[in-house]
Order: C-alpha cells, then sequence, then structure tokens
C-alpha cells in the first residue's frame, strides 16, 4: 500500500530503456539443489517496512512447505527505474517481476516477457479478475504476458467531520464538481485557516493531477494515430476543469493562499483537521493516520465526479527466458501469495494480527475481482473491518461507471510540462488558461514524439 503511494506521491515512475533487450541471468534455468525449482521474485519489503516484510517472509516459508518441490528466492523491492533497465541489459531480470500498471505494454512491445497464456488456462481464479485490469497484460492477439494484483483509481478524499461542521452530509459526498465547489466555500467560512480544497501544482505532481482532472471530464491527455502519439487535452473539457479550479482558488478564495503544495503538504493539512477535500486513492488514508495523526473515522473517499478517473496498480511477468518449469512454479507462487480466493481470509487475519486497516479497498482486500470471488471478498472484508467500511462505500460503488484511464506515455515529462500549467492558474489570478493550453501542448507533443 505504501509502495503505491509514495510512487505516485514521488512520481518517480519512468521506466527508460525499455527498448534494451532482455534475457535471463546465466543460471536463471540452472535447477536448484536437491532437485527443487528455483524461482528468484521480487516484492519483498524493505526492512524499513518492517510489517510488510513480515508478512511477505511469512508467506515464503509457507508457500515453502506446502510446495516443497519449489525454492522461493527473494529479491527486495519492486520496480525501481533507477536499477530496471540496468537488470535487463545485464541478464540479471528475476524470474517474476513486478511492475506497475503503466508498464506491460512497452514490455509486451519488447518480447521482455513470457507468453503464459497456456499456462494459466487452468486457473480459475484469472476468470474472477476484472477484465479491464486483465487486459493491462493482454497484447493486441489477446495473449497473456503477465497478472494484476493490486489496484488504485483516484477519488475524491473528504474530511468528514469537517463536512459535519459545515453543515454538509458526510454519507452523501459530492457527486458533481458543482456540489464539490459549493462543499468547499462551505467549509472554507468555518474559518480558523481551515482550507476547502486543495491540489498540487510541483515536483510533477501538479500534472498527474491535471491528468486526473482531464480523466474526469471525459477528455484524454495523448491519443495514438498508428505509431504515433499526439497531445489530446486542449479542449473545451480541459478548460472547464481548469476554470473550476480557477474560480475556487481565486473567487471563492476556498483553497487558501498558500500554493505550490505536494503531497505531503495536503496529506499535513488533512491529518490536521484543516482540509475538507484533495484528490488521492484510499491508501492515502492510512498515511493520515499514522504518518500526521489523523483519525480513520474522520475520513472518507468517494469516486470521482464525472466519466472517468485515473487507474493504476501493480502486477507480475515472468522473465522471458524462463524453462516452462520456472513458469509453473512463478505462476504457482503469484497465485498462492496474491490471487487465491481460498487465501482471501488469511490475508486478512495476518494484517490485522498486525493490528493493520481491514475496510479499505485496498490491500490486502484489493478492488481487483467481480463475481463471487469479489462477493466473498466483500463479505469477509465487512466481517473483520476495523475501519469505518461504510466511509468508503460511495468510492466502490460508484467507480463502477467510471471510465478507468492509465497514465499517457512519457508520463513524467508530460507531467513536468502540465505542472506548470496548474502553477499557472494557482498562482497568477490573471492566468490564461487558452494560452497555458496552447503552449503545454507544444511541449507535450514533443515530449510524445519521442515514444518508441
Amino acid at each position: 500500500m505504501q509502495r503505491t503511494l509514495t510512487r505516485r506521491a514521488t512520481l518517480l515512475v519512468a521506466v527508460t530503456a525499455l527498448g534494451l533487450s532482455a534475457c535471463g541471468s546465466e543460471s536463471s534455468n540452472q535447477p536448484a539443489p536437491g532437485g527443487k525449482v528455483a524461482i528468484t521474485v521480487t516484492g519483498q519489503p524493505p526492512s524499513s517496512q518492517a510489517i510488510e516484510r513480515k508478512i511477505f517472509d511469512a508467506d515464503v516459508a509457507e508457500f515453502e512447505k506446502l510446495n516443497p518441490d519449489i525454492d522461493i528466492v527473494p529479491h527486495e523491492g519492486f520496480m525501481d527505474p533507477k536499477t530496471f533497465s540496468a537488470k535487463l541489459a545485464g541478464g540479471q531480470l528475476e524470474d517474476v517481476y513486478y511492475v506497475y500498471f503503466t508498464d506491460p505494454a512497452n514490455i509486451i512491445a519488447r518480447r521482455q516477457a513470457a507468453d503464459i497464456t497456456e499456462h494459466i488456462k487452468d486457473m480459475a481464479v484469472v476468470k474472477q479478475l476484472q477484465p479491464a485490469l486483465l487486459d493491462i497484460f493482454k497484447d493486441r492477439s489477446g495473449k497473456i504476458y503477465g497478472l494484476p494484483t493490486a489496484n488504485y483509481s483516484m477519488g475524491l478524499l473528504y474530511n468528514r467531520t469537517l463536512f459535519t461542521k459545515a453543515g454538509l452530509d458526510p454519507d452523501k459526498p459530492p457527486t458533481t464538481w458543482d456540489q464539490v465547489r459549493d462543499a468547499a466555500k462551505k467549509i472554507s467560512a468555518l474559518g480558523n485557516g481551515t482550507i476547502g480544497f486543495a491540489d498540487l501544482s510541483k515536483n510533477n505532481q501538479g500534472g498527474w493531477h491535471l491528468v486526473t482532472w482531464a480523466y474526469a471530464m471525459g477528455s484524454q491527455i495523448a491519443r495514438q494515430e498508428g505509431e504515433k502519439w499526439t497531445a489530446d487535452f486542449n479542449n473545451a473539457k480541459v478548460k472547464q476543469a481548469l476554470q473550476l479550479l480557477k474560480d475556487m482558488r481565486w473567487t471563492d478564495n476556498s483553497m487558501g493562499e498558500k500554493q505550490l503544495l505536494e503531497a505531503t503538504d495536503i496529506q499535513r493539512l488533512m491529518g490536521a483537521g484543516q482540509l475538507g477535500m484533495y484528490l488521492g486513492a484510499p491508501d492515502n488514508v492510512p498515511v493520515l493516520v499514522k504518518e500526521f495523526k489523523g483519525k480513520y473515522e474522520d475520513y472518507g473517499v468517494a469516486a470521482l465526479p464525472g466519466s472517468g478517473t485515473l487507474l493504476g496498480g501493480e502486477g507480475y511477468m515472468i522473465n522471458p527466458k524462463a524453462s516452462p518449469e520456472k513458469i509453473k512454479a512463478g505462476l504457482k507462487w503469484i497465485d498462492w501469495k496474491y490471487l487465491n480466493p481460498d487465501r482471501i481470509e488469511s490475508r486478512i487475519n495476518q494484517y490485522l494480527a498486525e493490528q493493520q486497516p481491514i475496510g479499505l479497498p485496498a490491500i490486502p482486500t484489493p478492488d481487483i475481482y467481480t463475481g463471487d470471488t469479489r462477493a466473498k471478498q466483500s463479505e469477509l472484508k465487512t466481517k473483520y473491518a476495523n475501519v469505518p467500511e461504510k466511509n468508503f462505500a460511495s468510492y466502490l460503488d460508484g467507480n463502477t461507471k467510471l471510465k478507468g484511464n492509465l497514465e499517457p506515455p512519457n508520463a513524467q515529462q508530460v507531467y513536468a510540462v502540465l505542472d506548470n500549467v496548474m502553477q499557472g492558474v494557482l498562482t497568477n489570478k490573471d492566468a490564461n488558461i487558452d494560452q497555458l493550453l496552447a503552449d503545454a501542448e507544444t511541449k507535450v507533443n514533443s515530449a510524445l514524439a519521442q515514444v518508441k
């Protein structure tokens, strides 16, 4: 949970040099001592995440006990853009490796993952995974190269206590942007430095949020024609979003005077009870509680008003040089560790034993399933919830109606450009939205021209 938040908050996600050819390490297909199949796997949390590390290591031990013919060799870490390309070039790519949802398309195109289509035909859980998430790991012909294990989508995170104080119903969060604006005005009217709505505008985080706004309004950021990508955000829908931000900032004064904010700034404000709303995913809530002394009962998350949202998440793929035995063992690990419906209750109990939150649409109960498995997880989540599950019901209900969109190509370069647009609107009362978008369009087209 922390890794996805940190990744999105710092926005250090660019995976460069994916054009390098991937190959397995020299010993990747050598049998383990005693005739076991040994597989290297990423995903072991760093020692600084003591609870997550403890759970992961316990799972390795239990899996190996249940599968004495498989030896799990865990490697610390997830997707590190500083080392991933070097591992690809140097033949040190693990047998089972972690990816963000932004990565599979390029990895598949460059044949840097094993085709697992035939291997997962007998995995019943695959049919229970959300089709949109599974599609992320497919090529154009429908072959499958990986499996999703967790996801998030951006929503509207709000302070229920401030809603009540402002005369708003915390069980009925805003469902339109006009309602968001109205709620922000009422919350800021409470005084004492209270801010109705806040948004990000630096360190690429402003651009990341503007992409979220664009999706909510029904726009895209980039469109692909053949092999070429071009900017697709200089339109009335994105102008509407920016005008709303400009109105809340300068006409309503419901966003406060301090701008050029980043994630920790608005989390600190929310944790201190001084902020009414911001765009965020449910995995922000434990951070507000653990790092900024908030209370779970004070927060709710609603689906974004509009027609779309920014979708992200994670999954696992397999080294294209892995032997059939390693592929089989790797898929067995992914299934058992992350997906097996029969382990939902035991996963919940693992986190409960470590006094971790249950009731959020996040690990250990990620919103990745459909059908009977989704219903089973929902029932167990309610049974064991130790945080107010109802505070996130509108998020789950509303997201079923929204189109999920992935981050654009060359996301970090795009975000850096769009930062300037957010900064212009939030720091300059006389900002010209048309000019800001026109300038950004030219620069984003230059960034997209680099996409290969």
